[in-house]
């Protein structure tokens, strides 16, 4: 390994102004660490966030969940808030990676980096959740920019996300056996105001399907999930998985995700 300073500030405003110093960001480690030994991160200041106890917690807020940035994969999968208020939730962070994955890495750092399969992002956007910065708030649909790019701004720190609770939700995933990333993951959640879907692992970004929203907002059926043409232009292909095989997983998903929140 080459050398670099490591940093653990006791609060966000101290970590802020060493990332104004050129410090990077260590939540869990789950991706950094990974890209620092294969060379392809070599940062000169590693800011750990890990002693931070503000930005750990689970609370309720109205008629939301409150999840600090901190808060690990393991302890959202057994909170008996979680549990309660969006089991959704709980179901997929309980089906993240491995034990050793859940139990290190973090709300904030999974929807930071964005990967492209993760599972945290879809219930983000699939929910209409809220990021909160030490800067401002920002709503999902103008958070997910692209590939490992969100509208996170240089220096800039998630503190917490509000999670609005939903009438009920669902989050189906098929997953790569390997990885445990998924290969197409579906997240449906229902309001009073409509339904959103949000898929990830399909494309180069978490995003909403427009014609699955409509036509569960319409009908509420596995039924109306199944008509619903899948364009697979646009979706990823790899060794995988082919882009036709993706489009066809997003609507069985969605299926399935109805099914479980209908009983049907």
């Amino acid at each position: 390994m080459y050398a670099f300073t490591f940093e653990a500030p006791s609060s966000t405003a101290a970590a802020a102004q060493l990332i104004a110093q050129g410090g990077k960001l260590l939540a869990g480690g789950q991706s950094l660490l990974p890209s620092m030994r294969l060379r392809l991160a070599n940062p000169e200041k590693i800011v750990d966030l890990n002693s931070i106890a503000e930005l750990a917690g689970i609370r309720h807020e109205g008629n939301a969940l409150v999840i600090g940035a901190m808060t690990r994969h393991a302890d959202v999968a057994a909170s008996s808030e979680v549990k309660a208020a969006i089991p959704a939730l709980a179901d997929l962070a309980a089906g993240i990676g491995d034990r050793q994955v859940r139990a290190r890495g973090t709300l904030g750092g999974s929807v930071a980096n964005n990967d492209p399969a993760a599972c945290y992002p879809s219930a983000v956007l699939g929910l209409g959740a809220t990021v909160i910065t030490n800067r401002r708030e920002i709503a999902a649909d103008d958070f997910f920019v692209g590939m490992y790019t969100t509208a996170l701004d240089e220096g800039e720190i998630i503190t917490a996300i509000r999670f609005p609770i939903p009438k009920r939700a669902a989050y189906m995933k098929f997953k790569q056996p390997a990885s445990r990333f998924s290969l197409v993951g579906v997240f449906v959640a229902q309001f009073d105001a409509g339904v959103r879907v949000a898929v990830t692992g399909a494309s180069s970004c978490v995003f909403r399907h427009a014609g699955l929203e409509a036509a569960l907002s319409g009908s509420f059926t596995p039924q109306a999930a199944a008509a619903v043409v899948i364009d697979a232009s646009g979706l990823n292909a790899d060794l995988h998985a082919s882009a036709a095989y993706r489009a066809n997983l997003i609507s069985v998903q969605t299926q399935r995700a109805v099914a479980k929140m209908t009983g049907a």
